[in-house]
């Protein structure tokens, strides 16, 4: 789908979460769409802040979660920082990820694991879960660290 569709959809499901449309909102998802990868708060609040000076990186973070919240932004812990990106699901559905630990790429997986899960839990109320694989993609494997 072209970034100006992703974006125009972005903000369509901002709009109907009532949180009001601002340029500094479309700014950040516009960011995250052009990356298409994880990146950091303070990567987000760089950028940011080139073109709104001043903005708090308070403000970006609350943003970040809301949107995450939402489903319009996806988040993960790699290397012991939280990383955001824009949902690489076109509907915004849940998914799984492999992230490559050089360079952030990011692949989505089609499939759910937690069936097999449910089947030894039965007896359980599961309320949320996360399924993310970890490596080298396959440009980043004869990178040194």
């Amino acid at each position: 789908m072209p970034q100006a569709t992703l974006l125009e959809k972005a903000l369509g499901k901002v709009k109907e979460h009532g949180f009001k449309y601002t340029k500094k909102r479309e700014t950040l998802l516009d960011f995250l769409i052009k990356k298409n990868r994880y990146v950091s708060a303070r990567e987000v609040y760089n950028h940011l802040n080139e073109q709104f000076p001043g903005l708090s990186y308070d403000t970006v973070y609350r943003n970040l979660r809301e949107f995450c919240e939402i489903g319009l932004i996806e988040d993960t812990e790699l290397q012991g920082e939280m990383k955001f990106r824009f949902s690489c699901s076109e509907s915004f559905e849940h998914h799984h990820h492999f992230i490559c630990t050089v360079c952030g790429m990011t692949k989505e997986i089609h499939m759910c694991p937690m069936d097999f899960f449910k089947e030894q839990l039965d007896d359980c109320s599961i309320e949320g879960h996360r399924f993310e694989l970890y490596g080298r993609c396959e440009k980043c494997q004869n990178v040194n660290e």
